[in-house]
Order: structure tokens, then sequence, then C-alpha cells
């Protein structure tokens, strides 16, 4: 019998009832973006609106305000750090921020997005901005409606829509950790550039077959912990996790004959998003974790994407980019991906990854230059909705902070403006939480080694279980019981800072320059 009173068991059933519903409209975005005919587009969009609504109508209820209300009044349930009164406090903070979305503009904005999605891909496809612009405009105009709806007419529009991604946080908060962290990586990227030797990449373009690029990837990827008999992996034209639920996790990448690295790293930074998933406390509860089935409820949610974005970038950089790594994957890659890479050793495959070099696609760039491409789209993204940028102008500007900020003339709409997904989707706002993850992910770095000295050894023998479960312990098994900064200053003793970062990558990317 549980020990909880009533009023909070009615309050978690209704919860676990609502994230039923939100788990239907992930498998719908999920098989829009994989396997869904493009001639299902029309109907998807109102299969799509649909769902919101319904989410909105059951999430906005006062039936749900009111159980609220008679558990944060619960001395019992509140006193104290424990999961419970995170929960109430999560669930009223939620609850007051939705019953302030109008349910006719939580659908629109669904039915818009949903639309934009299809219209992106083809416009992707024929690099034809013009095509997209009026669903951008669409989008544009609901998103800063409903900023509106969220700010009360208070602070900057754009504030409202990062709290939905990073919560508590302030766009005047982030420039002013981006401006100086811009110049210091810009000038890490120059002084490799007129300093360095750039190691020898001719191996990432090797040309091998997508089939054992899917094989070899999965293989890491298990091998890392990503449990398969919870999860899977698909193909598609952005690469996205999706946590449906308990026990369904969805990864996706994409694959390039002659590029077959960017699959395997597209495959790990899902992964580390994919494990982050599968350690929160959702259906059973896990061995490591002492909380009970969290599903629906905050503790079992992801605290921030600046914190999600922490665990895929460190997978993906800091693990899979790394000497150690190599040791040990790279046996495992010869037999996988054949004789095309057999004359690699761990240190030249770990060199020809480890680069500072400047380049058009977001997440294709390496770890010197990928937040100089965070902080285009931050500064843009920030003046469209502010009504400071047309969206006419909108290529012309992105055109030019490439060529200021990373020196690169950009050859057309399709690798440039068009490039991500993140705008059709209308998340505005999102962007930053990469920046931050990467901050995050350095931090949890330079602590995880403290902490463990043998890590690179472990690594290098292919034992990855330590690591996760560090993760799972110090991250995954609170979900939202702490705020982003709490989590960080928990797990790591401090405070976030830019330092770690900028020595992580000093210290990975000098040697390999010859510097």
């Amino acid at each position: 019998m549980s020990k909880h009173p009533e009023h909070y068991i009615a309050l978690s059933d209704l919860a676990r009832k609502a994230s039923h519903l939100r788990s239907v409209a992930a498998l719908l975005g999920w098989d829009q973006e994989t396997y869904m005919p493009a001639g299902g587009a029309n109907a998807r969009a109102e299969q799509v609106a649909l769902m919101a609504g319904l989410q909105h109508e059951m999430l906005t209820d006062k039936k749900l305000g009111d159980l609220i209300e008679s558990c944060a009044a619960d001395t019992s349930l509140t006193s104290g750090d424990t999961p419970e009164s995170a929960n109430i406090r999560e669930m009223r903070k939620d609850f007051n921020k939705r019953t302030k979305l109008p349910g006719e503009l939580v659908s629109a904005l669904a039915e818009a997005t949903s639309r934009a999605q299809h219209a992106w891909k083809d416009a992707r496809e024929k690099g034809d901005f013009g095509a997209f612009k009026p669903w951008l405009d669409k989008v544009l105009e609901l998103t800063r409606e409903k900023a509106q709806c969220l700010s009360d007419g208070k602070g900057e529009l754009y504030d409202a829509l990062i709290d939905d991604y990073e919560p508590d946080a302030k766009a005047s908060e982030i420039e002013a950790i981006f401006t100086p962290l811009k110049d210091q990586i810009s000038n890490l990227v120059l002084d490799i550039k007129e300093n360095g030797k750039a190691p020898n990449r001719e191996v990432l373009n090797r040309p091998i077959k997508p089939v054992k690029q899917e094989a070899f990837g999965k293989f890491v990827a298990e091998a890392c912990g990503f449990d398969f008999s919870r999860g899977r992996l698909d193909i598609t034209t952005h690469p996205f996790c999706e946590g449906v639920g308990p026990g369904d996790t969805r990864m996706t990448t994409r694959y390039r004959e002659a590029s077959w690295t960017d699959s395997l790293f597209g495959i790990m930074h899902e992964m580390g998003h994919g494990l982050y998933e599968q350690g929160l406390p959702l259906g059973a509860p896990h061995g490591q974790s002492d909380l009970p089935d969290q599903t629906g409820l905050p503790c079992g949610e992801a605290v921030s994407l600046g914190i999600h974005e922490s665990q895929s970038r460190l997978w993906e950089n800091a693990v899979g980019c790394s000497l150690p790594f190599w040791k040990w994957a790279l046996p495992h890659a010869k037999e996988h991906l054949g004789s095309v890479i057999e004359d690699q050793t761990p240190e030249s495959m770990a060199s020809a990854i480890t680069t500072a070099e400047p380049s058009l696609i977001r997440v294709e760039a390496d770890e010197g230059t990928y937040n100089l491409h965070i902080m285009i789209r931050f500064e843009l993204e920030r003046a469209l909705l502010a009504g400071d940028l047309d969206t006419a102008d909108l290529p012309a500007a992105w055109n030019d902070a490439y060529k200021t900020y990373l020196g690169l003339d950009v050859p057309s709409d399709k690798e440039g403006v068009l490039q991500d997904v993140h705008w059709s989707f209308g998340l505005i706002g999102y962007f930053p939480t990469y920046t931050l993850g990467n901050l995050y992910a350095a931090q949890f770095w330079a602590t995880v080694h403290e902490e463990n000295p043998s890590l690179d050894d472990q690594i290098a023998s292919g034992d990855f279980a330590p690591l996760l479960m560090w993760f799972r312990e110090r991250i995954h098994q609170h979900g939202r019981r702490y705020t982003p900064a709490q989590l960080c200053e928990k797990a790591t003793g401090k405070p976030l800072s830019a330092e770690p970062l900028v020595k992580y990558l000093k210290d990975k990317l000098y040697p390999v320059y010859g510097m």
C-alpha cells in the first residue's frame, strides 16, 4: 500500500495519464521524421494539433490545479528535499505556465510547426529559403504570441522561451557568458590556424558503406551502455533522440558513404541523450536510484536541455574523440569497416578527428569551432523574435555572420540558413543550450577525472560502466529534483564556469597541432 496521501496519488495518476498522451505525440513526431510518406503530411499536422490540444486540456484542467494546491498545502509532502516536494514544486510551476497559454494557440502552433517541418525538408533539399519563409513567418508569429503570454509583458520575450529549455536562464546572462567565450574561442582558432600544423584527416573521407557504418555505430553504442532492448536506431534527415516513454528510447542518425565518422559521432551524440533517457527513474526503478517510479512526474524528466546536451556532447567528444577510446575502438572498427582503415593507429585516428577548422555545417563541426555556430544562431533568433531582424534578411545576416566569425563564404541556403530543423519546430531559445551543454560537459569531465584517475585506462579497455554509473548517480536519477545550477554544483562542487571548457580545448587541441 502506498505511503502517500490520496491527493498525491490522484495527482500522480493524472500526471501519468498526461504522459501517455505525450508518448503518443512523440511517436507521431518520430514517425514523421523517419518513415512517414510525404503524402501523410497534412493529415499528420491535424493529428499533432489534436494531440497537443488534448494534452494542453488535460494539463490545464482545474482538477489538476486543485490537486496541486492540495498537495502544496500538505507539509508532509512539501517539507525537506524529497522527490515529492520537487514534483509538487515543478508541477505547480508547469501548471502556472500552461494556464497562461490559450488552447487555440497551443493547437495552432502544433499544426503550424508540423506543416513547417515538412516544408523545411523540401526547401532544404532544394536550397530554396523562399519556399520556407512563409512557414517560418507563421511559426515566428505564433511563437512570439506564446512568449507574450508567458512573459506577462515583463522582461525580454526571449527569456520566456528559454525557460522551456533551460529553467531560470536569461538571455542577458547567456550573452554575458557567450561574449568573452566567443573571443577566447576565436583567438584559439586563430592561433591554431596561424601557428599550428594540421593533422592528416584523409582517413575520414575514405568511402565506407552505410550498412557497415550502422553495424559499427550500434556496436559502440551498446558497448557504452545503450540498451537496445529498450531503444532503437533509425535514419532521418536531421539526427535526434526521443524518449518516447518507459522502455522506449528512439535514436536516429544519417549516413554519408564518403564521411563515415559523421554517422559514428552522430550516433554517439544521440546515444548520450539516450543514456540519459534510459537512466531516468521510469517504469521499474533502476538499481542505482533510490526513487520509486516517477513516470509522468518531474523527477522522471530531464532537468534541462543544457544538462541533456552535456551528456551527448561528452560522449561524442570527450569520450569518442579521445585517444583512450580509439585504443579500444580501432580493432573493432577494423573488424566492422574492413581494410579501408587497416593502416590506422589509435594515435592517427585520435589526431584526425581532433581539429579546430572552420566549417559550414553545425552538426559536423569540430569541438574547437562548434560553439561559434551556436553563438551565431543565438544572436539571429534573438533578433528575429524581437523584430530587429526580418526573415527576408535572414539568409544575408546568416552569411555575414559566418564570414565574420568563421571566415567562410556560404555557397547556398542548404548549407546555410536551412541546415537546422529547429526553427521549423518552433524551438526558439533552444540553441543556447548546446553551448551550455558543452560548458557543463567540460566541468563534469574534469570532475570525474579528478575523482577517478583510472578513467582513461578503463575507457581504453572498453570498460565504460564506471563513467556511466557516475552520471547515473550524479545526474540521471535526479530528474528535475534540482535546478540545473544546483545539479551542476552538487555534481562538481562548483558553480558553472567557462574555465574548464577553455582549458579542455587548449589541452586537447594544442598537442595535436604541435603547439
